[in-house]
């Protein structure tokens, strides 16, 4: 049930955050009157907290991922009505990464050694987090990321290779990948084939998935020959023949919207899309990815029936938030939109708690202020800060979930199942946990 208690916020607020929200967010400069400059990439106390989005407003994943620096700057503007951080208000600098490693590590190069920034919420592509990654760490700036879920950070943080600049409030595809495994067995499913994008993403959930479904007892029929795609691939009819050649019942599909239409679209032009049910991840969770598809001769979409996961956004604070989300941006919350606002609300506590903005001094709080067990248990932000003030340990309870971050950097999460609708709409009809 979601929690329905208006958040705490001052009469500031409503002035703050215009109805130029939209256009506002779009702005790479900050304002005159919210920017001071930091003196160092890991540093900058004196002149307030200042944070980077690193974010996918173009590129393959621009349709999930333009609403997600409007809720970075939606957090920033509310917890800049109710004093702001340390003293004083926070600065924000966004960056689209064009869901681009290359373009990305060029962004993330300027948000810490030209735009000084202490922390950074993105990227949300994996590939590109990855590419960002060594930058934040060699320039001691906390990165957290509302949506990059390969298991690689896990295995990297682990070894420590990540030296505790990351964190992530989207649960890893380790979890989605057996969620998915699970739906496949619940539907009845026993040989299932794969094709993913050849990233960490794809490369990543592909081989969880296939450990989690041997473990229920499944079949992956091209288990020794996988099928991955070329992201900047511009025709894929092969990779779509040789996914479906061993007739599987079901096809276990890691895409992008852009080249993931055009697998699908090939795989139903050479006509082996028949009885098949594809299983789809969150890459492709947007409406704009089934128009792109099209229809077949009687009307319906391509992949009518397929079904999919995303990570579900379940948290004590999703009633609130998405109150406050219509009110000022006038549109319906989309995925990672909650775990968007979450990354950055827990980087502002995490400075406000260390009681300094350094990306040292927030990597040593993240923790503390998102699972502290013996924490006071908080979702309004403004409420949080006043307790930290107070010198009391909060837990916060986000908007996508408890955001209770572990060790190397993530979280726990459910998982809401979609599917397509003959119309090509997409439709949540169930949610599924992982057998872990």
């Amino acid at each position: 049930m979601l929690n329905r208690s208006r958040l705490t916020l001052t009469v500031a607020l409503s002035t703050l955050l215009s109805n130029n929200l939209l256009i506002a967010c779009q702005n790479n400069t900050p304002s005159p009157t919210s920017t001071p400059t930091a003196t160092t990439g890991g540093q900058g106390d004196s002149q307030g907290l200042k944070l980077g989005s690193l974010l996918p407003v173009t590129g393959d994943l621009s349709t999930i991922g333009q609403n997600l620096p409007l809720a970075v700057k939606l957090a920033v503007d509310t917890v800049n009505a109710c004093g702001g951080i340390n003293g004083q208000p926070v600065t924000l600098v966004n960056e689209d990464d064009g869901t681009d490693p290359t373009s990305g590590a060029s962004a993330m190069t300027k948000l810490t050694e030209v735009n000084k920034v202490q922390g950074v919420i993105g990227s949300f592509a994996s590939s590109v987090s990855g590419a960002a990654l060594d930058i934040a760490i060699r320039n001691k700036v906390m990165l957290i990321s509302p949506g990059s879920t390969s298991p690689v950070f896990t295995e990297r943080a682990k070894k420590g290779e990540l030296k505790g600049y990351w964190a992530r409030t989207a649960p890893p595809d380790t979890y989605q990948a057996a969620a998915l495994a699970v739906l496949a067995k619940k539907k009845g499913f026993k040989k299932v084939a794969t094709v993913v994008i050849n990233n960490d993403y794809g490369v990543g959930f592909e081989q969880a998935f296939v450990k989690a479904f041997e473990k229920l007892g499944g079949t992956v029929i091209n288990k020794d020959k996988p099928v991955r795609y070329d992201p900047k691939a511009a025709t894929l009819d092969s990779e779509a023949a040789a996914a479906l050649a061993g007739k599987p019942d079901a096809v276990l599909g890691v895409f992008y919207e852009d080249t993931g239409s055009l697998l699908l679209q090939a795989a139903y032009k050479q006509g082996l899309t028949k009885g098949v049910t594809f299983l789809l991840t969150d890459g492709v969770y947007s409406p704009e990815f089934t128009s792109k598809l099209g229809k077949s001769a009687d009307g319906k979409s391509i992949i009518s029936g397929s079904l999919g996961t995303v990570p579900g956004a379940n948290g004590k604070a999703l009633g609130d938030f998405t109150k406050l989300w219509k009110e000022k941006t006038n549109k319906e919350i989309t995925a990672y939109v909650p775990h968007s606002w979450d990354a950055a609300i827990v980087l502002m506590l995490a400075a406000q708690a260390a009681k300094s903005n350094t990306g040292d001094a927030i990597k040593s709080k993240i923790r503390e202020v998102s699972s502290s067990a013996d924490g006071v248990k908080v979702t309004d932000p403004c409420e949080a800060l006043k307790l930290i003030k107070e010198g009391k340990k909060i837990n916060y309870q986000g908007a996508s979930g408890n955001v209770d971050i572990d060790a190397n950097g993530d979280v726990i999460g459910s998982y809401d199942v979609w599917t397509v609708k003959d119309d090509g709409k997409l439709k949540v009809i169930d949610q599924v946990t992982p057998d872990l």
